[in-house]
């Protein structure tokens, strides 16, 4: 009889605890390797977790045990399992959901994956075979799509499989950081396939000594599916000549493959491609340094787009020397925080004394509320420039709002109201954008108040006083009445 909890649209949002049918087999570190075989042998599996006192320390597999005895020429009395397991464990905790562990097992290109309970303990073992019995349009099947993907055409067929993957899990009883990260983590998943397909068929490679930075949304890895490309790359120093020019080849490239599987250029040019947002180390510390040390609106702006960036491919060391640069610059230039609290106050919520929506008086927007321009972008970059101050550079916008109520920023009171404002915004965006694509229209981030229901009016009411919230923590905060214009 099928499970009622697993059918089509609340397969994505199961806790991982759902899939451990039965106790994982264990042995200890000391146990001989053939003992660890023959406990293989007699319950018919192809691996052990090794565990020492209730914690999953390593594993070891039937593949472990024949590359022993390759390399020892038969002779393995006397070896224990220490010796040959793996000990860089990939675990996951067993209330987190499925698609995280489907994620973490393609990422990591293995077949199980360890499942422990809230104390670290070891509570289980899942399997792809788990996952993949369980939905062939699983979040695990379309991320083995991706990964066997030949051609760039195939990518995009495979992005309208997403967009309807995307359409149902939307439906599920899920929260929205969660549905969030299943979109950020495919579209990972497809920057990463192109640039190996650029390898592999073209012989076009992001040279060594570069890394290609994901900007904006995709650096804080909360895409909705609509974002356009933002993207950049830094690179060593000493880059020669020949690698300048394979990078200039892969960046332009790479921003003509997304193009073509359906990811839509900046129209601002913030990409890779442009000698702009391609800059070496030395040469972006520099710009960083007079964007943070002058505060005028253009270069508000350019960091506003940079700040949340991370490596998606290359070189990691780049990203954290520039992000200690950004660090360091904070501290020399105390005027950077106060200007851009300012700046991200002009974009504000429109909402009137009496709680009344304020709308678009001319233009496309005309009678509807933007709520990515008045909403969404006030959210994510107010919370970055608290989380900036406190040397928090990484994570979602949840993630920063997490951290700073640890360190005492935020109130219990005020995570709450960020929390629901951004997450009813971030849900409402996917389901208009959703919408749209359903009815074969463009995507736009305007909504008519007055095409809402009463209880949606008044929760799209309350997510943009929410935004005002923190616009006030900022007032309040960098003192901004005392800032000249």
């Amino acid at each position: 009889m099928p499970n009622p909890v697993m059918g089509e649209d609340g397969f994505f949002f199961l806790k991982v605890d759902n899939l451990c049918k039965s106790p994982a087999v264990t042995c200890a570190p000391e146990t001989s390797v053939v003992e660890a075989a023959r406990t293989m042998r007699e319950n018919q599996i192809s691996g052990l977790v090794v565990v020492r006192d209730g914690m999953p320390v390593g594993i070891i597999s039937a593949r472990d045990l024949c590359d022993l005895i390759a390399v020892s020429a038969g002779s393995i009395e006397g070896r224990r399992v220490a010796d040959v397991m793996k000990g860089d464990l990939v675990a996951i905790g067993r209330n987190q959901y499925v698609y995280d562990a489907i994620f973490k097992m393609a990422k990591y290109n293995i077949h199980r994956i360890v499942v422990t309970d809230e104390s670290g303990n070891l509570h289980g073992v899942v399997t792809d075979t788990d996952f993949l019995s369980l939905q062939t349009r699983s979040p695990l099947y379309l991320t083995r799509e991706i990964e066997f993907a030949k051609t760039i055409p195939q990518l995009r067929a495979i992005n309208e499989q997403i967009t309807e993957t995307i359409s149902r899990a939307s439906r599920a009883i899920a929260d929205t950081p969660s549905l969030v990260k299943l979109i950020s983590h495919f579209n990972d998943a497809f920057t990463l396939r192109i640039i190996a397909l650029l390898e592999s068929e073209e012989g076009i490679v992001l040279p060594p000594g570069a890394a290609y930075l994901a900007l904006g949304s995709e650096g804080r890895g909360e895409q909705t599916l609509r974002t356009d490309q933002d993207s950049a790359v830094v690179y060593a120093d000493d880059l020669d000549a020949t690698a300048l020019g394979s990078l200039e080849r892969f960046t332009h490239r790479l921003v003509d493959a997304l193009e073509e599987v359906g990811v839509p250029r900046c129209p601002g040019n913030t990409l890779a491609s442009n000698p702009e947002w391609r800059r070496s180390l030395s040469a972006w510390k520099e710009r960083l340094s007079l964007w943070l040390s002058v505060p005028k609106p253009e270069h508000l702006v350019n960091f506003s787009m940079f700040q949340d960036f991370r490596t998606l491919c290359g070189t990691d060391s780049l990203e954290r020397e520039l992000h200690e640069h950004v660090q360091s610059c904070i501290k020399r230039n105390a005027l950077y925080l106060p200007y851009m609290a300012r700046h991200v106050e002009g974009f504000r919520a429109r909402v009137g004394m009496f709680g009344r929506i304020l709308v678009e008086r001319r233009g496309e927007g005309r009678g509807k509320v933007d709520i990515k321009k008045n909403g969404i972008f006030a959210l994510t970059q107010g919370i970055s420039l608290l989380a900036l101050e406190q040397g928090v550079h990484s994570g979602t916008t949840w993630d920063k709002i997490e951290q700073l109520h640890r360190q005492g920023i935020l109130s219990p009171d005020d995570v709450e109201t960020l929390e629901e404002s951004f997450s009813y915004l971030m849900r409402l965006r996917i389901s208009m954008q959703l919408h749209a694509l359903a009815a074969g229209t463009k995507p736009t981030n305007y909504i008519d108040p007055l095409l809402l229901t009463n209880k949606e009016r008044e929760r799209l009411r309350a997510a943009l006083k929410g935004v005002n919230s923190l616009m006030k923590i900022l007032r309040i905060r960098y003192k901004l009445d005392s800032i000249a214009r």
